[in-house]
């Protein structure tokens, strides 16, 4: 895979989406819930929450690149508390 800039960020961020689709399938498993409808009025579940806030996450630090370029730890501070509005009450 030579082809593929495998940096340690870059290995970093497939470790963690990893660990979270483990974490999110064992509490799945070991406690099934029911969708639950938030301000978006559609039922969601854990694993919907998670799908929104990834895609979300990706938007916000595409937005900080292009507005304030390099380093994105203002992004991740920011995509940290969207994670937590979204699990809240979407």
């Amino acid at each position: 895979m030579a082809w593929m800039a495998w940096t340690t960020p870059t290995a970093i961020f497939f470790i963690v989406i990893a660990c979270l689709l483990v974490t999110f399938t064992v509490l799945a498993i070991k406690f099934p819930e029911t969708p639950r409808k938030g301000v978006l009025r559609i039922e969601t579940t854990r694993g919907d929450r998670l799908f929104i806030t990834l895609l979300g996450s990706a938007f916000i630090n595409l937005g900080w690149l292009a507005a304030f370029g390099a380093p994105l730890t203002g992004a991740l501070i920011l995509c940290l508390v969207y994670a937590a509005a979204v699990f809240r009450w979407v």
